[in-house]
């Protein structure tokens, strides 16, 4: 994509996600420029800071975002909400032609964690972000399983009360359904499951995230820390203060002391553990509102190559 051609795109809901995403979008270089910013609370901050950026906003939600102007120029729909709100927004985007990136746990359309597979839906109209919590650990589970069979994945992810909205509040069984179900479908655990921890400690603490895996079988622990490693890297191009917090921890259970579990009995194999740290980039949010930056960092990210990948494909038909 030329350095000139941009990707006008609107960002629907203007909380806290939403106007982070406005703000990384605003700085960045990069192809997309932002061309309308939707809410539903006239006297929203984010609404309101998009009105001093020059941003085109409207606050009557999607209705709105439909009848703006310049509803046909643009290219990428972020929808910031919440998963019935998501539901109810995709129901009259479905058939615009534009490329929705659901950052709720609605999950409407495939899954997407790019560094796993963001090369996989580049077509399809609606991607869901899965969670803040399945940005960052689907791809440690994922790199884990690039090395033995994950027969199961559990991850732990604890955040500030403070950075947890109305959103993130009331979606709380959707987090864990949709974080658990791509654990397996994209990180490629057999099973997984996920949990989420918001703590309300002050001053607000940073992200962390534990990953616990059980690995089939004899497996190269040191094979499996280069790939942790390798992946985490990935992560970083995108969201730059994600980070392992300690060394990778491997407990090995032989046949003679096999690690028994209630639901398919004695497991013999490797148990990884891969505790991590996410803090924010504070475009918009604090610094320890790393699980919200890693959603919006990820969604950019994903536009960005839709957009790269529409354009290189436009031009081999021209």
């Amino acid at each position: 994509m030329s350095p000139q051609a941009k990707w006008p795109v609107a960002v629907i809901g203007a909380g806290n996600i939403g106007t982070d995403l406005m703000m990384k979008i605003l700085r960045s270089d990069g192809p997309l420029t932002v061309a309308a910013m939707v809410g539903i609370d006239p006297e929203s901050d984010g609404l309101a800071r998009a009105d001093r950026l020059g941003v085109p906003i409207t606050a009557r939600g999607i209705d709105g975002l439909l009848a703006m102007p310049n509803f046909t120029d643009i290219k990428v729909v972020f929808d910031a909400t919440s998963a019935d709100a998501h539901r109810a927004n995709w129901a009259k985007l479905s058939d615009t032609g534009v490329w929705v990136l659901d950052l709720t746990p609605a999950a409407v359309g495939p899954y997407c964690v790019p560094a796993v597979n963001i090369d996989d839906h580049l077509d399809a109209q609606n991607l869901n972000m899965v969670t803040c919590g399945g940005q960052a650990t689907v791809p440690i589970v994922a790199a884990v399983g690039q090395v033995g069979c994950v027969s199961y994945a559990e991850i732990v992810s604890s955040i500030s009360a403070k950075s947890a909205g109305p959103g993130t509040r009331a979606n709380i069984d959707e987090f864990t359904e949709t974080t658990a179900a791509a654990l397996e479908t994209v990180g490629g655990a057999q099973r997984g499951r996920a949990l989420i921890i918001l703590n309300p400690a002050d001053p607000p603490v940073l992200m962390r995230n534990t990953v616990y895996c059980l690995v089939e079988g004899e497996t190269d622990h040191g094979a499996i820390e280069r790939s942790i490693e390798a992946m985490v890297a990935r992560v970083r191009t995108y969201v730059p203060r994600y980070r392992l917090k300690q060394h990778v921890q491997f407990e090995t259970f032989a046949a003679a002391n096999p690690l028994f579990i209630p639901e398919t009995g004695k497991f013999t194999g490797t148990r990884v553990t891969v505790l991590l740290e996410v803090a924010g980039a504070a475009d918009y949010l604090p610094a320890y509102a790393g699980n919200l930056d890693i959603m919006t960092s990820a969604a950019k990210a994903t536009a960005e190559r839709i957009a790269t990948h529409a354009s290189q494909t436009t031009g081999a038909r021209s």
